[in-house]
């Protein structure tokens, strides 16, 4: 039997498949090289971060799930946006008809954040939000509406997604050309080390490789090396490597695969360590520590049976957790078919709790370590992503092999495989090609209302009659000429939006000077 990431799974492992130098392969907890985790103590003292991705229709509804899953125990909200905000358009743009609310939240403009967070102390609450493009944005819009909460920058702690060179590889919410992109990323980067300190400030993807078909050992090589291009393009632009690379987090998928997926997170903390230490002289241990967040697998879920997905999802939580993530959204069982119901998010979240307070994985660190097939596969899952990243860098860099297509390519080729292996039944997915009902069982989805469109288009035009345009013309221009320039764009970014420029006017003003991207076809 072979691993996914391609290497053979033996029926036996004893001592000597594992590597003589194991002891300093481990290390200690908390200790370079980080295998054992990036913390001395791990779970032992308090759990990983319960978030739960939600978002949808307007910021009112999104705000009410917020308040609702708080209520129910989760420590950090995850926020989904809809299409046209993540690609940048307002929603009553002709391009964004028919997309609003349907993903994610609409979130036009500073009025609707106000809304997405009234009432929740952001102080208090860890957020993620899952934005590319326009990551920037959807930040600056956080930090106006808790200035008007009366909490500074220094207060705030989340991540944005912010990763988008993932997105020419493998999900395609792209704007900007890979070189002003870049830009944009540095550009946070400094922002909020003066600005936001305590924020993440970028979460490099593997998640969406992994769900367009990424073998584990793909899914760190490329998150990786994306993260190497990241660490690049700030020092060019700069930024000396300790005094970004602490805020620098990364966001992998767990499948149930469990041994592979417990060796891929522990093989990912060891190369980071190494590559920060060795390739960029980095010397600050917060700078070596690849910190985490883990959300099951989606792509796994399946519309048939849709309450196996409740058991598919616990393996996954629980390789993620013993693998030493940092905060964890589990998946919905009802997700292949619809939005999660609010029954359905709750027990999501009582998945982890249970992990949390009754498995008993929080009362020792690592404890898979020294595990003849764990560091077995560890080892082989490192080897594997070590040769990967070679190769992506033998074009010249991240970008030159995305430019390429061979990322891509690589991934496509996996997802073709494991087709092949599900359609022979080489590759059982209980409930699909193995042990499948005899009838479909009755399933009333959450549904998306779809007067959200013509609502949020008439809170655009009050908008635009209230604001004093000529000074959001102003500050649009402010921007443009920075954008042209060499300064910073987040601060002449910031003054447009707090005088309720919209994102769609915001991104619209970038794509005006740096263009937007049309990938080259590969056959």
């Amino acid at each position: 039997m072979n691993a996914e990431s391609g290497f053979e799974i033996k029926p036996v492992y004893h001592r000597g498949d594992v590597a003589p130098d194991v002891d300093e392969r481990l290390g200690e907890p908390g200790a370079y090289p980080y295998t054992r985790g990036v913390y001395p103590t791990m779970y032992t003292r308090r759990p990983w971060t319960m978030r739960q991705y939600a978002g949808f229709g307007t910021a009112v509804e999104s705000n009410a799930r917020y308040h609702q899953l708080l209520a129910a125990g989760t420590m950090g909200l995850s926020v989904a946006f809809d299409l046209p905000t993540q690609m940048g358009y307002d929603s009553d743009d002709p391009i964004a008809h028919g997309e609003v609310g349907k993903v994610g939240v609409a979130i036009d403009s500073i009025d609707d954040m106000r809304e997405l967070f009234a009432g929740i102390p952001l102080d208090k609450v860890s957020t993620s939000m899952t934005i590319n493009a326009p990551g920037s944005l959807l930040l600056l819009l956080y930090q106006l509406v808790a200035e008007e909460q009366g909490v500074p920058g220094a207060a705030l702690t989340g991540t944005i997604q912010n990763d988008i060179l993932k997105e020419y590889i493998a999900r395609g919410t792209y704007i900007f050309p890979p070189k002003p992109s870049l830009r944009l990323v540095a550009d946070t980067f400094a922002y909020c080390r003066a600005e936001i300190p305590k924020w993440n400030t970028i979460s490099i993807s593997g998640y969406h490789m992994a769900e367009a078909g990424a073998t584990p050992a793909q899914e760190i090589a490329f998150t990786l090396a994306n993260g190497i291009e990241y660490v690049r393009a700030a020092i060019a632009a700069g930024l000396a490597v300790d005094d970004f690379a602490p805020r620098l987090s990364f966001f992998f998928v767990a499948r149930t695969t469990l041994l592979e997926e417990i060796a891929k997170f522990r093989a990912a903390r060891r190369m980071w360590a190494r590559i920060m230490r060795d390739e960029f002289g980095a010397e600050d241990p917060k700078s070596l520590m690849l910190r985490f967040h883990t959300q099951t697998a989606g792509v796994q879920l399946t519309a048939q049976q849709p309450e196996v997905n409740l058991v598919r999802v616990a393996i996954q939580a629980l390789g993620a957790v013993a693998g030493g993530t940092q905060s964890l959204h589990t998946n919905a069982y009802d997700e292949a078919l619809a939005l999660p119901t609010r029954k359905s998010a709750r027990l999501a979240l009582r998945t982890q709790q249970v992990l949390a307070y009754e498995s008993g994985l929080v009362d020792t660190v690592d404890p898979f370590a020294g595990s003849y097939v764990i560091e077995a596969m560890t080892d082989e899952v490192e080897a594997a992503a070590t040769a990967l990243i070679e190769r992506v860098f033998s074009y010249g860099s991240s970008v030159d092999a995305i430019e390429q297509g061979f990322q891509k390519q690589e991934i496509e080729s996996s997802a073709y495989r494991i087709s092949q292996q599900i359609d022979s039944g080489e590759r059982v997915v209980v409930g699909v090609n193995r042990f499948a009902g005899d009838e479909e069982e009755k399933y009333e989805p959450l549904r998306v209302d779809p007067a959200i469109e013509a609502d949020q288009a008439a809170k655009l035009t009050r908008l635009r009659a209230e604001r004093d345009s000529a000074a959001v013309e102003a500050a649009l221009a402010d921007l443009r000429k920075a954008a042209e320039g060499t300064e910073n764009v987040l601060p002449p970014m910031r003054a447009a939006l707090r005088l309720r420029a919209t994102v769609g006017e915001v991104c619209t003003t970038l794509r005006g000077v740096w263009g937007v991207y049309r990938p080259v076809e590969h056959f």
